[in-house]
């Protein structure tokens, strides 16, 4: 059985931090700034930075990689979406929807984990689905159980179909489709990422049930997670939108656990509510405003997870 959790993971700190209308179109997290670029440049550095810090003083293990300038990237910061790593050596290379952010797959930064110590048996590239105008932006799309072979998805127009259907084939995972929507509005704006709203821990699982649609789906995800072992914690509306959804479980030394969340999703939980994640594992807070505000994400997004054999 695959580890769910681990004590590594690669942070891209960003050269260019911005606002990338691209993928404003469907982020409904993302805001304008009036700040000046330079400032904004140093303040999402600065709350870059201290994350690493944080996250170094737990004891997880944290690999840096400086942005290149040129291209620009807005997003870099967010690594979680072009690539993923699994315990059988192979890294999975994902098709996404915003041209600007294609720009963020760097073999350089494949070489770096090598060069780190960690083996790359199989480079799988999805990216061919691009052509189709069909994407899939990795663990930003899905939400995975890795213990159990399950992969949640709401489908979006970053989430779709056909590659979940090749990676369910590829890796061997039982995908669950849904959809999901932001708010209770007659719009119906689908939430962009599945891990906005959803995280799935190796105890715990913190969901937004509110959001998915149609209550025999609800159901199928609820009783999903609880016959495999899940703990689940129901978010609110308001709460995903606190970022409350995008968290990401870790493990420190001697197999401590830890669930990194932003400050901000922090402050959107009740009291019972972090009451029972801290049952089961220890809160890490990091405060990132400049990043959440104009990136629309936050610290799990920031943070892609290695799991490569060494």
């Amino acid at each position: 059985m695959s580890a769910q959790t681990t004590s590594k993971v690669l942070m891209v700190r960003p050269a260019a931090f911005g606002f990338n209308p691209e993928t404003a179109e469907d982020n409904g997290y993302q805001q304008t700034d009036l700040r000046d670029v330079a400032e904004i440049q140093v303040e999402a550095e600065k709350e870059f930075d201290d994350v690493v810090a944080l996250l170094r003083s737990k004891g997880i293990q944290v690999i840096v990689a400086q942005d290149s300038p040129d291209p620009i990237k807005p997003d870099a910061i967010f690594p979680n979406n072009w690539f993923s790593t699994h315990e059988d050596g192979r890294l999975l290379l994902f098709p996404m929807l915003s041209p600007l952010r294609r720009k963020e797959r760097r073999r350089d930064l494949v070489d770096l984990l090598t060069a780190q110590g960690f083996r790359v048996n199989e480079l799988v590239d999805f990216t061919f689905f691009e052509d189709e105008h069909q994407f899939l932006e990795s663990t930003g799309s899905m939400v995975l159980d890795r213990e159990h072979k399950v992969a949640y998805a709401c489908l979006s127009e970053r989430t779709h179909q056909e590659p979940l259907h090749y990676f369910e084939r590829l890796m061997g995972y039982q995908v669950i489709p849904f959809r999901a929507v932001q708010s209770q509005s007659k719009e119906k704006i689908p939430v962009y990422h599945t891990n906005v709203m959803m995280h799935v821990g190796s105890q715990l699982a913190v969901v937004c049930l509110d959001s998915i649609v149609g209550k025999s789906v609800k159901q199928l995800v609820k009783e999903s997670l609880e016959a495999s072992g899940k703990k689940i914690v129901p978010i609110t509306i308001p709460q995903k939108f606190a970022f409350a959804g995008n968290m990401l479980e870790l493990s420190g030394p001697h197999g401590k656990k830890f669930t990194v969340m932003s400050q901000a999703a922090y402050d959107s939980l009740k009291r019972g509510q972090r009451q029972v994640i801290e049952k089961y594992t220890e809160i890490i807070t990091a405060n990132i405003p400049t990043i959440e505000k104009i990136g629309g994400g936050s610290i799990r997004c920031m943070m892609a997870e290695i799991f490569l054999p060494k």
